[in-house]
């Protein structure tokens, strides 16, 4: 693992030392009332600074993977068994968190034209061409898939559909890391739906279920729209949490 440059970097590395901690956790390389190795171990294991550690293991703690007391160390505590997926999101780096903590079956592949029914849902142009990426998210441990993913990225980056099915975690980092582009903007709309018979068998539920689709619209730098999600969720298995605070002024 290269060592960090500048904040954006390093801001990539905390997710990165994180999945592998976590992947070494469920694997049992830390069993459950094991420790994790000290910030300054980690540090040297990963080539990065105490604050990308600090970083990776407070994600570790926000995905109920350990536990972390001053002076007791990190400890791998058991994960809480849960069906539902809860959605705690307030800022572009947040929506990393999110896509890591559930695995993205991909199940196709391919470019596709954007008709007016595809537009609708979208949002984007008709006639334009664009990388579809479609398949279900599950969370490790869950019996049932969480949602159903479309993903469609900018014919620009369709690039990015040769290493997609090797790749684990969000897509849009890969644009920026790739392609140098920065998503400055995300827009997102949640509405309610019935789920359709073509993804009721995929998502485990019967047809005419109630449930909730998000779409979220990736904006770069200049404007142009980088990627486009849709998220399908049946009501039962998603929750959206958000806090607000008032602001003096």
């Amino acid at each position: 693992m290269r060592a960090p440059g500048d904040g954006k970097a390093d801001g990539h590395l905390y997710l990165q030392v994180a999945r592998a901690l976590k992947e070494e956790i469920v694997t049992g390389v830390y069993p459950v009332g094991s420790q994790l190795p000290t910030e300054d171990d980690l540090c040297t294991r990963f080539s990065v600074s105490r604050y990308t550690v600090r970083e990776a293991l407070r994600r570790l703690r926000e995905d109920n993977l350990v536990s972390s007391r001053q002076g007791a160390g990190t400890t791998v505590v058991p994960r809480r068994s849960s069906d539902s997926y809860v959605q705690d999101v307030m800022t572009i780096n947040d929506l990393l968190a999110f896509a890591t903590g559930a695995h993205f079956a991909i199940e196709s592949i391919k470019m596709v034209l954007i008709d007016k029914k595809l537009a609708s849902r979208t949002g984007l142009a008709s006639g334009d061409e664009w990388l579809s990426v479609r398949g279900y998210r599950q969370v490790q441990g869950a019996e049932l898939p969480v949602s159903w993913n479309e993903y469609y990225i900018n014919r620009k980056f369709a690039a990015l559909g040769r290493i997609l099915q090797r790749h684990t975690g969000p897509i849009f980092p890969l644009i920026e890391d790739m392609f140098g582009q920065t998503i400055i903007e995300v827009h997102q709309e949640i509405a309610a739906v019935l789920i359709s018979a073509a993804l009721a068998e995929s998502l485990k539920v019967e047809a005419d279920t109630a449930a909730l689709e998000v779409r979220r619209t990736y904006k770069m730098s200049n404007g142009e729209i980088a990627q486009v999600t849709i998220s399908t969720f049946p009501a039962s298995r998603f929750r959206h949490s958000m806090t607000l605070r008032r602001v003096k002024g």
